[in-house]
């Protein structure tokens, strides 16, 4: 069996869906920090079967939840410190995201306007679907 280091202070996303933990990496930006992550691809897990699971040893406040909440409001957020769980956060999908996706609709002022923020908003929580603020135009969730 893998066993991967104890953190002492910092924080697990567990319950991510198999193979989508590099997805994730990318999204949070954690290729451009300074910290130690490990990801764990493919664990067993009882409840989902296989999952992947993401270790960071840094305070959480590095992470935008919102933005982890719309990539997958299923992932679990364990905050460790001095090498125990002393909180456990479930996601739940944002009203509004910025800067987290482009519109893809050609004739939205955000085509033409480039320094305008890139704003969506929960249109149907039960379908996860986003819709452009400027334009209306609609964005499924990241990882179905």
């Amino acid at each position: 069996m893998l066993n991967v280091g104890k953190l002492n202070n910092g924080f697990v996303l567990d319950h991510i869906k198999a193979g989508k933990s590099m997805s994730i990496y990318r999204y949070l930006g954690l290729d451009r920090l300074d910290c130690q992550v490990a990801i764990i691809k493919n664990a067993v897990s009882k409840k989902m079967g296989r999952k992947d699971i993401i270790k960071i040893e840094a305070p959480l406040d590095i992470i935008n939840l919102d933005v982890l909440g719309y990539i997958d409001d299923s992932i679990t957020v364990n905050i460790i410190e001095g090498g125990e769980i002393t909180e456990k956060r479930a996601l739940m999908l944002p009203k509004e995201i910025r800067n987290v996706v482009r519109c893809r609709n050609p004739r939205c002022i955000t085509s033409e306007e480039r320094e305008l923020e890139q704003v969506f908003v929960l249109a149907d929580r039960e379908k996860k679907i986003y819709r452009c603020k400027y334009c209306d135009e609609q964005y499924g969730h990241l990882m179905p």
